[in-house]
């Protein structure tokens, strides 16, 4: 059987390459997507355009449009890559166990709330579910490179091949010491006269949009202690150390701590007479579509019903929260 000459035919990484440029809109955004300079991308697209001896990018125009040759490339390649994963998965199953072993990643907050009963709900299943906590920006790039079949995270940064469900959202809270006595309930910076603020880490997403939040609202707040987890947050604050900003599910995760602190809605506070806007976040779930059978939609299923019917009154109860604390999507609430 005679076989075509390996050098006329691009590598793999090459064609996912064209597929984020299309994708992606332009050279620079697919560069930020797949985390190798503008450079790099040109250099794999001059490849591709060696390969195939002809232009696949229009540069005549800005951004720079695919040729006809270039758009049929772009249809055969997420035509091969989508296969190619189809294949990868095929084969994986017939060498598994029979019950199925599944990686699976969640935010610290999430797998230490909504953890136990989530793998309780899956036990009797055909999965074996095998379960590791982190902070957003790791579990994403771990799911990116297949070190994780599922992930819980609170990011939406576009991930070539992963879809992502949204599970719930919960607002954002003030979290003071309980023996914390304030006449009047100002801006955030009035507070820092009195409270220096505890910060989770810029590393983790909670921290970074906890400070982008801060910043628009015009509340440069000096950076003192910073955590990665709501522990050694809480706990400072129950001391009356500090005051930080978080949400029902981290603090819930820390309850050990709720005698000692006061939680109020952002809401309550003002900057120039007006009260601060809510801010909130939202679990996905993140996964490679096609590659799990029913086993994504199962687990949003039990993690919405295991929010409306057990974690939201729960929180509400011992948080003294409003029962609606954990929003599910509309057509789940």
């Amino acid at each position: 059987m005679n076989f075509p000459n390996e050098k006329s035919r691009p590598d793999w990484d090459l064609l996912s390459s064209w597929v984020v440029v299309i994708e992606a809109g332009s050279v620079s955004e697919a560069a930020h997507v797949l985390h190798i300079s503008q450079a790099a991308v040109s250099q794999r697209l001059k490849q591709l355009e060696t390969v195939f001896a002809t232009p696949l990018l229009d540069r005549s125009t800005r951004p720079a449009q695919p040729t006809a040759a270039g758009q049929r490339l772009y249809e055969h390649a997420k035509d091969l890559l989508t296969r190619a994963d189809q294949m990868t998965e095929s084969v994986r199953n017939v060498s598994r166990a029979k019950r199925l072993v599944v990686r699976f990643g969640c935010v610290d907050s999430f797998a230490a709330t909504v953890g136990p009963l989530l793998i309780k709900a899956l036990s009797g299943t055909s999965h074996q579910i095998r379960m590791w906590s982190g902070i957003t920006p790791a579990l994403e790039a771990q799911i990116e490179r297949r070190q994780l079949d599922l992930a819980v995270t609170t990011g939406v940064s576009p991930i070539p091949g992963i879809s992502r469900t949204p599970l719930f959202s919960e607002n954002f809270y003030v979290v003071l010491p309980a023996t914390f006595e304030v006449n009047r309930l100002g801006s955030m910076l009035e507070l820092n006269r009195h409270l220096p603020f505890i910060r989770y880490s810029s590393r983790s997403l909670i921290g970074q949009q906890i400070d982008e939040y801060l910043m628009s609202n015009g509340d440069g707040l000096e950076r003192t202690c910073e955590f990665d987890t709501t522990d050694p947050l809480l706990s400072l604050v129950a001391s009356g150390m500090g005051f930080a900003l978080s949400t029902p599910i981290c603090i819930w995760q820390s309850r050990q701590f709720a005698s000692g602190i006061r939680i109020l809605p952002l809401s309550q506070f003002s900057r120039q007479g007006r009260p601060y806007p809510n801010m909130s976040r939202t679990f996905y779930l993140a996964y490679r579509q096609g590659e799990l059978g029913r086993l994504p939609n199962e687990i949003r299923d039990v993690v919405r019903i295991a929010v409306r019917k057990e974690i939201s009154v729960e929180i509400a109860t011992s948080l003294n929260l409003e029962q609606n604390a954990l929003l599910l999507p509309p057509s789940d609430a």
